[in-house]
């Protein structure tokens, strides 16, 4: 696994674009898009590539949102990451969110959060992720898309 680099962004794309047609509702990323969104930029996106002898197999991203701690002496700021876009092709979905939770402690993140959305669910408890204490609600206007469930959903808004 290593970072993902500008001479990846039509392999990505090419990626995503294939990972998302199997959601109901999903992002159809521009390869423009594609570099603005993932390419890494510290402290904002952290996103790797997993790459056989041909082509990108694997593809992991989280982003930077840090919040203010109020009234404490020592901590000022909590550094949170939260997964972001995650793709395998080799099913190896746990060990690539190992990977990023390895890669997020060591860039100084003090939490990983990640949704139930896309194919994330099966891997969270097998890697001790807490349930959180609510449900994310999407509005989309002037969006006409039945109830869905979080399987159905390729798409992480920021």
């Amino acid at each position: 696994m290593r970072p993902m680099a500008q001479k990846d962004v039509p392999r990505v794309h090419k990626l995503l674009i294939q990972y998302g047609a199997k959601f109901k509702l999903h992002m159809h990323f521009s390869p423009q898009e594609v570099a603005y969104f993932f390419l890494p930029r510290e402290g904002v996106i952290y996103s790797y590539v997993v790459e056989d002898e041909k082509d990108i197999t694997d593809f992991v991203s989280f982003y930077s949102l840090p919040s203010s701690i109020l009234k404490h002496p020592e901590h000022k700021t909590l550094n949170a990451a939260y997964s972001y876009y995650n793709v395998t092709t080799t099913n190896r979905l746990e060990e690539l969110m190992k990977d990023a939770l390895v890669r997020a402690r060591d860039a100084g993140f003090d939490v990983f959060n990640c949704l139930d959305l896309m194919e994330n669910r099966p891997c969270l408890e097998n890697l001790k992720f807490g349930v959180g204490d609510g449900h994310l609600h999407y509005y989309l206007y002037n969006w006409r898309i039945p109830f869905l469930e979080p399987k159905d959903v390729g798409i992480v808004l920021v």
